[in-house]
């Protein structure tokens, strides 16, 4: 019999060339564009955009996504699922789009880019195509074809990097520097940083192209009833994942509103992309929790779900705390990722890194919600940390910028985790190891603060030296304490 452990960390690894390798890829890029674009105010489109992304993401796909692994492992006819829920999602995708691309011009008017229509056309045709995409994703996760899913959001990123580096690194150039060469009558300074949204809609045109099989090969029926029961399963998802989005991107498009305009879009520039440094504990995150959300449904009928679902989360949160330190003992030289304007907001790094540490203990904890079918809690949870989110946001970016955006979404996250577990106790309770987690929680960050010590010091060098030395000895105290529970993992067997 395989090893469920061993299985899900190849899937997150797997799911990490995927999902990880093109974010890093991107993000990577958008410290380039740091570079390019040296005024944090320009930049301050893409990090604004991008979070409107996100929130309207959450519309277009009405936690249909969830809907589909939840009726996928109770019915029997899963191509009769699936077909509901692609032909649910398109019908709905295109009406939306319609939609907003009707009333662009007010939506500029009302978020005070009047000027920008255009981006809110790509924009919008992004979160359509990412929400046509959404179902046959989730079908290759469910048949755990992860090597599939990697490769074609390989595809998705490299399709969209080339694009960006023909208009930033080609175009932009040339129109500066030869504005009669061939190449600068591509760009127009206009638009931007918003070819990035233009390259974001090209790559996904491309990605569609390349899931055809996935639409061709159905034998395509709507279940009227089904869709009834799955859209009941996942309107409480909706309110989550709204209430989540507020958790995860209010602050970026509301510090404009609440900083004297002459500041705003240079503080939001700034946040921005020092949120970005937190990338590593988001990206692993992000993996884990495509392969962790079917590996769940699949086990939650095993004898052992519940041991299994206790030590997932336990060495999640080791790694994580490992994450959490690897970033900020080498921060002196991760920093000049970005360029010097930029790095006034470096103080954001640890604090949210430690807020994604808890919403992904949180997604951990969440399962118990899903599998019971109670996502009404979820719901409950998630605008519980909105509104903690919203009341720090609006009384604290007055007096402290961004660092009070940072200090809410640790906070909400924080709150929702400790919520989820509670209620998670009474209603799915599982024996968590909390003893070995609060250890290790309290040794990283006593190491941290050790580091905080000597911040000061000149010599870079012998603080990166110094930094990477309390890292080795994090891992060797791990490694000492659970060497003999890791060996116990290699004869668990499914």
């Amino acid at each position: 019999m395989s090893n469920p452990l061993k299985k899900l960390a190849s899937q997150t690894a797997v799911y990490g060339l995927g999902s990880i390798l093109p974010r890093v890829i991107t993000f990577l890029y958008s410290f380039v564009l740091t570079y390019i674009f040296k005024q944090p105010s320009e930049l301050s489109a893409n990090t604004e955009f991008y979070a409107y992304i996100s929130f309207i993401n959450i519309l277009f796909t009405y936690g249909m996504e969830t809907a589909f692994f939840h009726f996928s492992n109770k019915i029997e006819e899963k191509e009769r699922v699936y077909s509901t829920a692609l032909i649910s999602i398109f019908g709905s995708s295109i009406g939306l789009s319609l939609l907003f691309i009707l009333f662009s011009g007010s939506i500029a008017d009302f978020i005070k880019e009047p000027e920008h229509v255009n981006y809110i056309i790509w924009c919008v045709l992004i979160v359509a195509t990412d929400a046509m995409m959404a179902i046959p994703f989730a079908r290759l996760r469910l048949n755990n074809q992860a090597k599939k899913f990697g490769a074609l959001k390989l595809l998705n990123v490299t399709v969209f990097i080339l694009i960006c580096i023909f208009y930033f690194n080609i175009c932009k150039p040339a129109y500066l520097n030869e504005p009669d060469s061939t190449f600068a009558k591509f760009y127009n300074p206009e638009v931007g940083v918003g070819y990035m949204f233009l390259a974001g809609l090209l790559a996904n045109l491309v990605s569609l192209l390349f899931l055809a099989k996935e639409f061709v090969n159905v034998q395509y029926v709507f279940d009227k009833d089904l869709w009834k029961q799955m859209l009941t399963y996942a309107w409480p998802l909706l309110i989550l994942g709204f209430a989540g989005m507020i958790n995860e991107t209010f602050d970026r498009f509301i510090l404009k509103y609440l900083l004297p305009e002459d500041v705003a879009k240079t503080e939001l520039g700034i946040y921005g992309q020092c949120y970005r440094i937190a990338m590593f504990m988001t990206i692993f995150t992000t993996a884990f929790k495509y392969a962790a959300e079917p590996f769940f449904f699949n086990h939650a009928k095993h004898q052992d779900s519940k041991k299994l679902n206790a030590m997932v989360m336990k060495y999640y949160v080791l790694f994580c705390l490992f994450l959490f330190l690897g970033t900020m003992m080498n921060l002196p030289w991760l920093q000049k990722v970005v360029s010097e304007n930029y790095r006034s907001g470096l103080g954001v790094v640890p604090i949210l890194l430690l807020a994604n540490l808890c919403v992904g203990v949180y997604w951990n904890l969440s399962i118990w919600f899903k599998l019971t079918g109670q996502t009404k809690f979820g719901a409950m949870i998630t605008v519980m940390g909105a509104v903690i989110t919203l009341v720090i946001n609006f009384v604290g970016i007055p007096k402290f910028g961004y660092m009070a955006c940072a200090w809410a979404t640790l906070a909400s996250y924080g709150a929702m985790m400790i919520a989820s577990y509670l209620l998670g106790q009474k209603y799915y309770p599982v024996k968590y190891n909390l003893r070995s987690i609060f250890v290790f929680t309290f040794l990283a960050l006593g190491f941290y603060f050790i580091s905080t010590l000597y911040s000061d010091m000149e010599s870079t060098i012998i603080k990166l030296i110094l930094n990477n030395i309390l890292l080795g000895l994090f891992a060797f105290i791990f490694y000492k304490l659970e060497f003999d529970n890791l060996k116990k993992l290699k004869h668990l067997e499914q």
